[in-house]
């Protein structure tokens, strides 16, 4: 294994680069959604993840590397950021176009303070077929023995932990800030405790440095009703020092486990579910790869992203964003703003994975997944 105490990461500062961003155009003729939006591609727009904010208690190696976002880093303003009342509206245009299952990132979605009240705004919504939102969040754990029992009474349905080994030297390795395993393994206790019942653990598997970790993470989470899924190291963003070297395939993960713990694999939940699944041969459980670099996921993607600034992107790779928050705030009404998204989705044509390492993707600059979410 690779000396962990020795780490060199090629950094290029955010700060120094521009994303592009636009204000979406309205159509002249505006016409009402029918929540069958979809895209070049065929793709249905089903998925709306929302980044809360741009801050984040951990410096991952992989998403918030130290050597950038330092104390200088230029976070966003309180004013910058949607509020909770423009965030529920903007869901709410999204769900006319079909949206059903909403997931709230960040950064560290639970430092956005109160953020139990925009669940509540957000639970009290419904889907085109009057059923409730899917509504789940993305956390590292870190603040859930203390927000759990809020978070469950304003509605939240689901939740996802990151979480990236058991041993406690290789997760604040990766952390970087010395933050205890035991800590993130109590908060998911207090979220069990408190009635979530369908909690997943996603492990970022970096060859080298924690892929040791896999059959240790596999068989503490198995028979414990949480869903366990490893993910390939991504190149998302510009700051996380990614090196192809350091992907694991998770072909291999399957490997691994089912070497330990027989496996069989089983369908998807839903058509353009990212996670392949497999069942645990005596039927205590599950886990998942996402092979985000392997296996390219793009043809059923279904997701669209709102960024903590209101900008909306269409892939988690992106070079530009389109600024709903400046139709917010310029006055716009609810139909022009749906057909301001209908425009930029129905010309979606995003297929980063597939085209990996093309030379018409060399050079773009990629907005940083803190912005935007896992």
């Amino acid at each position: 294994m690779r000396d962990m105490s020795e780490r060199v990461i090629p950094l290029i500062d955010e700060r120094q680069r521009k994303i592009g961003s636009h204000i979406p155009v309205i159509p002249a003729q505006l016409v009402a959604p029918n929540g069958l939006l979809a895209d070049t591609r065929g793709r249905r727009l089903h998925d709306l993840r929302i980044s809360v904010t741009d801050r984040c208690n951990f410096r991952c190696t992989y998403c918030m590397p130290k050597e950038v976002f330092d104390k200088d880093y230029p976070y966003l303003s309180h004013g910058d950021l949607l509020s909770f009342e423009e965030i529920t509206r903007l869901a709410k245009i999204y769900i006319d176009h079909g949206v059903e299952k909403v997931r709230l990132t960040g950064g560290e979605p639970l430092l956005r303070k109160h953020l139990e009240r925009l669940i509540e705004q957000l639970a009290s919504l419904r889907t085109l077929s009057g059923k409730p939102l899917d509504l789940t969040l993305t956390t590292n754990g870190s603040l859930l023995r203390k927000k759990a029992r809020a978070l469950k009474d304003a509605g939240l349905t689901r939740m996802t932990v990151s979480l990236d080994g058991l041993d406690d030297a290789v997760f604040q390795q990766m952390n970087d800030v010395g933050f205890p395993v035991g800590d993130v393994l109590d908060g998911i206790e207090a979220a069990r405790e408190v009635g979530f019942e369908n909690i997943k653990v996603n492990m970022v598997v970096k060859k080298g440095t924690n892929e040791h970790e896999i059959i240790p993470m596999a068989k503490h989470f198995k028979g414990t009703g949480v869903i366990l899924r490893f993910i390939e190291f991504m190149d998302v963003g510009a700051s996380n020092g990614w090196d192809m070297t350091e992907v694991l395939p998770s072909a291999e993960v399957i490997e691994k486990i089912n070497s330990v713990f027989p496996l069989t694999n089983i369908d998807p939940n839903y058509p353009g579910e990212v996670a392949e699944r497999w069942r645990y041969l005596d039927g205590s459980g599950e886990v998942g790869v996402i092979s985000s670099v392997t296996q390219a996921f793009c043809k059923d993607c279904s997701r669209a992203r709102l960024s903590t600034e209101g900008k909306m992107y269409l892939c988690l790779f992106a070079t530009e964003g389109h600024d709903l928050k400046a139709l917010l705030r310029e006055g716009k009404s609810d139909l022009e703003i749906s057909n301001a998204i209908a425009q930029v989705w129905s010309h979606r044509t995003d297929r980063y994975s597939e085209l990996r390492g093309s030379p018409e993707l060399a050079g773009k600059a990629k907005v940083e997944m803190s912005y935007i979410g896992g």
